[in-house]
């Protein structure tokens, strides 16, 4: 038994370091990845940070408030995308080599699954550092080493949560034009009904139930009490939603990834 964990632990280990591989090499990537966040910072954040302030006097202006949003935009992108990665195995043939490889299926989808959100984490993390310099600043009362395990924990599991989405669209399409489609139409509704840019409060109702049954709105509210203090959702709410919600996805992930031929 302790070999068979340790085979296992080995499988993740070399799919989660082939992809990472991948995704240190496409220096393009990652620098593109990075400016479309920050632009979205730097042109909302910096624009409206002087006639929108929230919280309790107004204490905190626009650009703190839309931080958290940009970072869960960051994971939601690049982790939903990352299911592109299953496109290209399939269309160049790798996936067919490791699919008749002694590897477990499981340990496939979790391994891509922890590269797609690792590439989530180092680029929230770029762009929480860089946010700095424009402004941004947490404020929350958590304290800042509580604030960034908060910030850590949440990106990971949301991130874990929506490859795991992704990986499951991509197991049912055969090609990669298809899978563009598809992410487009989902992505952005997901990300624009999360709260992202505006407090979800004062929402007409069919709105406010369409961000309640967002996982990524349950995300963005942890982020932004981690960086403001300021929520919608108690704290354990939040955390409970993402963490099932990425239970949920890899667990479906993985049954859809087994009958993949």
């Amino acid at each position: 038994m302790p070999n068979g964990r340790m085979e296992f632990m080995g499988d993740i280990y070399s799919i989660w370091l082939r992809e990472m591989i991948r995704y240190v090499r496409a220096r393009s990537r990652v620098v593109t990845s990075l400016i479309t966040p920050l632009l979205w910072l730097i042109i909302f954040g910096t624009g409206f940070s002087n006639s929108l302030s929230f919280g309790a006097g107004g204490t905190t202006n626009y650009i703190n408030f839309l931080a958290p949003g940009i970072l869960g935009m960051t994971v939601l992108f690049t982790s939903m995308f990352s299911g592109m990665s299953v496109m290209f195995d399939k269309e160049f043939g790798f996936l067919k080599e490791i699919l008749v490889a002694p590897v477990s299926r499981t340990s496939i989808v979790v391994g891509k699954a922890l590269g797609g959100t690792t590439q989530a984490a180092i680029q929230g993390i770029l762009i929480l550092g860089l946010s700095y310099f424009i402004g941004v600043r947490i404020s929350g009362t958590l304290g800042l080493a509580a604030a960034l395990v908060l910030i850590l924990v949440t990106m990971f599991f949301i991130g874990m949560g929506f490859v795991g989405l992704g990986i499951s669209i991509a197991t049912r399409l055969e090609n990669i034009e298809g899978f563009q489609v598809i992410m487009n139409l989902l992505v952005l509704p997901i990300f624009f009904l999360s709260g992202a840019f505006f407090p979800v409060t004062s929402l007409p109702n069919w709105m406010k139930a369409l961000v309640d049954i967002n996982p990524l709105a349950y995300g963005v509210d942890a982020l932004r009490y981690a960086v403001t203090g300021l929520h919608t959702y108690a704290l354990m709410t939040d955390l409970a939603v993402v963490i099932g919600f990425f239970v949920l996805m890899t667990v479906v992930g993985s049954i859809l990834f087994r009958n993949v031929r």
